[in-house]
């Protein structure tokens, strides 16, 4: 079952059966002062993290360390500086992803990330835009897993012959 129709599953539950579905994710019981649509949202983000991944160390960390008196425009520019610094990214950087029987063109530029004439602050943004469901954008374009580059240079293309 895919992520998106076991969360839409979840909205048709009622009460007692999100609180049931609540133990078997998290494995323990829910706190009853939580309403209904919180018990969905976080059922729901335990559900993405498990398919598609939770949120890595440094961006808990960045997240944790945001105050909640900081305005919006610092806060998205403290994320997108944070962003880019992750994946390591120079202008002028395309970044091709395949979704859909498509491919997805993006370009790093100074202002953010450019895809389909438009400018958007982070490439979460920009996989939301093309899949419609939240992702965590340099995963999305497979930047989060990449090895670092004095281990990449150790690594063997795949149609090199072994000579061990």
């Amino acid at each position: 079952m895919s992520v998106e129709t076991e969360i839409a599953q979840l909205r048709s539950l009622d009460l007692r059966n999100l609180r049931h579905r609540w133990q078997g994710c998290f494995r323990k019981l829910p706190p009853e002062h939580l309403p209904r649509h919180l018990l969905v949202a976080m059922i729901a983000y335990r559900i993405q993290a498990g398919r598609l991944g939770d949120l890595d160390r440094e961006t808990r960390q960045l997240l944790d360390a945001i105050g909640i008196t900081e305005d919006g425009s610092s806060v998205i520019a403290r994320l997108k500086a944070f962003d880019q610094r992750q994946i390591g990214l120079t202008l002028g950087t395309v970044l091709v992803r395949e979704w859909d029987g498509a491919s997805q063109h993006v370009m790093v530029t100074a202002e953010g990330f450019a895809w389909n004439g438009r400018t958007y602050d982070s490439l979460s943004q920009i996989a939301f835009a093309i899949t419609g469901t939240k992702w965590n954008g340099p995963r999305f374009f497979g930047l989060r897993d990449r090895k670092p580059p004095d281990q990449r240079s150790r690594m063997r293309l795949h149609d090199e012959p072994d000579t061990r």
